[in-house]
């Protein structure tokens, strides 16, 4: 049983929660909790390493016997030192380091006549986690990602998923709105959300399918990024709001891109 936090293990683990680039580097990231370890199991990815403690094991006896099973490695952790490697305020007992999970590698990928969420600069793993989750729900074929959105593998951002992060198809790219312009040119509707000279999403045909643009929290899309798109389209909205949450829009958006 592991009982020291300078184990070399717990280390690696506690960088991986805390560091962007780290995760990139490594090509790894880590799940907490019974259900997300459980979805990344039966969702096919790879488990490097399964941490457990011994109460755990005993309560959750089937799901660990699967994630030892599915895992390369596995090892029992004291309950004081889960506690402190843990990422939640009331641990299950139970975490995995996962291999990042495979991306998309260009446009070939997309079908015109697919549905799709394509997000720039999205800063806030809530509503990151939150817009995979809708985005699974709702049947969207993928989600695009700007090489400036926090981080998907972020545990806010995989917890917030509901598993969805080990479902759903992920792209990012680097040069987002020349990405954008090439989807037009080859075919595929793209639509920039913004509140301005826009068409109301209800008088908008989402019959050929697309790719739905939602942007930052605070300034939403660049404008470079809508000018690339080839139809604008609003929230219709009521009193004196002037804006939604990101994932509240996105939610609407994509919903009404179901057609």
């Amino acid at each position: 049983m592991i009982t020291s936090k300078d184990n070399d293990l717990v280390k690696d683990v506690t960088k991986l929660m805390n560091s962007a680039r780290y995760r990139r580097e490594s090509q790894r990231f880590v799940a907490e909790g019974v259900r997300l370890c459980t979805d990344g199991a039966l969702s096919g990815a790879t488990i490097q390493w399964f941490l457990y403690t011994e109460a755990a094991q005993q309560k959750y006896a089937a799901e660990f016997a699967l994630l030892e099973q599915k895992a390369e490695r596995s090892s029992a952790v004291s309950e004081t030192l889960f506690r402190k490697m843990a990422d939640t305020a009331a641990p299950q007992g139970f975490l995995c380091v996962f291999s990042l999970l495979d991306k998309w590698q260009d446009t070939v990928t997309i079908d015109s006549k697919g549905r799709y969420a394509a997000l720039e600069n999205l800063q806030d793993p809530s509503n990151m986690g939150t817009i995979l989750r809708t985005a699974e729900a709702l049947g969207i074929d993928g989600v695009i990602l700007s090489a400036d959105c926090c981080d998907v593998y972020a545990p806010k951002v995989v917890r917030g998923s509901m598993g969805a992060v080990f479902r759903v198809p992920l792209m990012i790219v680097d040069d987002f709105t020349a990405f954008i312009r090439s989807l037009g040119d080859n075919g595929v509707m793209t639509y920039a959300s913004t509140p301005h000279e826009a068409v109301s999403v209800k008088q908008t045909d989402f019959s050929r399918g697309g790719v739905m643009l939602i942007g930052n929290e605070g300034n939403g899309l660049k404008p470079e990024t809508i000018a690339a798109c080839q139809q604008s389209v609003r929230i219709e909205m009521k009193g004196r709001a002037e804006s939604l949450n990101a994932a509240a829009a996105a939610a609407i958006l994509l919903y009404c891109l179901q057609g």
